[in-house]
C-alpha cells in the first residue's frame, strides 16, 4: 500500500481536529484512523483547543491555555470534552475544557480569549539558524534509520506524519549522544488549507508538542527508544501572539534549563519565517530512568 499524499495527509489531521459538537458545550473528537497505542498529547490539546473555541462567539480570539494531562489517552476510542463557560467579559473570555475517555478524565485545560486590541509590542529576536529549504526532512532521516530498529519501534517512527520537520541539528535516535538542552527544528503542515484562523490554530496546538520533552534528554544522551526511559508530558502551555499560517515554515526554538527528580522543564518560542514570534510554549514533563 502506498502512503498517503501530502494533501491527505494535512486533510486528515484537520478532519481529526474538526471536533463534533453533540450537545451544548459538548464535543467528541474522533480517533486518530488506524492508530494504535497512546494518544499524541498535541491532539488532545488541539481538540480541546477546538472545543473552546466552538464554544466562543463573537471576535475573540484564544491568546492562551494551560493543560494539565491526567492519564494517557488510547487511540481505539474518541474522546469526549465538555466545555465550562467561566467567564464572559467585555475583551475577555475564560474556558474550562474537560477531556474523558471511557468515563475517565484525562486532560484539565484552561483557555483565555480576548478581543482584539492595539497596545505596545516588542519582541525577542528569532535565532540565526539555516532556512528550511536548505536541511533535510526528517521522515527521511527516519527511514535511512529505520532498518536499525526493532520492529515494534520502527513501525512507530515509520507512520505517515501530517506535520513536516526539518530539524536543523538532527539527533540519532539510537544513539543520540549528548549536548546542549536546545534544539531548533523548523516545522508545517504538509500541504496547504483553507484559510480558518481557529484551525491554524489547533494545529500550531497540535505540533507544539513536537520536540519539546526531548530537549531535556540532550545532556544525558538518552532518547526516547532507551530501553530504560519512561517519558509522559505532565502538562502544557501556550501562549498565542500573533496571526500565523500553520501550512507555512515555523522555528520551533526550545531550550530545556532544568531537569530533576524524574521531571524535566522546556520552554519554546515559535517564529514565522520572517522572524515575527507568534507563540510562546512551556511543558514539564516526566523523564524517568526506570531501574
Amino acid at each position: 500500500m502506498t502512503d498517503p499524499s501530502p494533501a491527505a495527509l494535512a486533510a486528515s489531521l484537520t478532519t481529526l481536529l474538526d471536533v463534533e459538537e453533540i450537545d451544548v458545550d459538548l464535543f467528541r473528537g474522533a480517533r486518530q484512523p488506524g492508530g494504535e497505542g497512546r494518544v499524541f498529547g498535541g491532539q488532545v490539546i488541539a481538540q480541546a483547543l477546538q472545543a473552546a473555541q466552538r464554544s466562543t462567539g463573537g471576535d475573540r480570539v484564544a491568546h492562551s491555555l494551560h493543560a494539565y494531562f491526567m492519564r494517557p489517552g488510547h487511540e481505539h476510542h474518541p474522546i469526549v470534552f465538555r466545555v465550562v463557560r467561566d467567564f464572559e467579559g467585555r475583551s475577555f473570555a475564560t474556558r474550562r475544557v474537560i477531556a474523558t475517555q471511557r468515563g475517565q478524565p484525562i486532560l484539565n485545560m484552561a483557555c483565555s480569549f480576548q478581543r482584539p486590541e492595539e497596545g505596545l509590542a516588542h519582541q525577542d529576536a528569532m535565532p540565526v539558524v539555516p532556512p528550511p529549504e536548505e536541511l533535510a526532512d526528517e521522515q527521511v532521516m527516519r527511514e535511512a534509520m529505520a532498518a536499525q530498529l526493532p520492529p515494534a519501534a520502527r513501525a512507530v517512527l515509520l507512520r505517515p506524519r501530517p506535520i513536516e520537520v526539518r530539524p536543523v541539528s538532527p539527533r540519532s535516535w539510537i544513539d543520540p549522544g549528548r549536548g546542549d538542552p536546545v534544539q531548533h527544528l523548523w516545522f508545517r503542515l504538509c500541504a496547504p488549507i483553507v484559510d480558518d484562523p481557529a484551525m491554524h490554530r489547533a494545529v500550531l496546538a497540535y505540533a507544539s508538542d513536537l520536540g519539546l520533552l526531548g530537549t531535556g534528554m540532550i545532556p544525558h544522551g538518552v532518547g526516547w527508544l532507551h530501553p530504560k526511559m519512561q517519558v509522559a508530558s505532565l502538562d502544557h502551555s501556550l501562549w498565542l501572539h500573533e496571526p500565523f499560517r500553520a501550512d507555512e515554515w515555523l522555528l520551533y526554538a526550545m531550550h530545556s534549563p532544568w531537569a530533576g527528580h524524574a521531571r524535566d522543564f522546556n520552554r519554546g518560542s515559535i517564529f514565522t519565517q520572517d522572524g515575527r514570534l507568534v507563540a510562546s510554549v512551556a511543558q514539564e514533563g516526566l523523564i524517568r530512568l526506570r531501574d
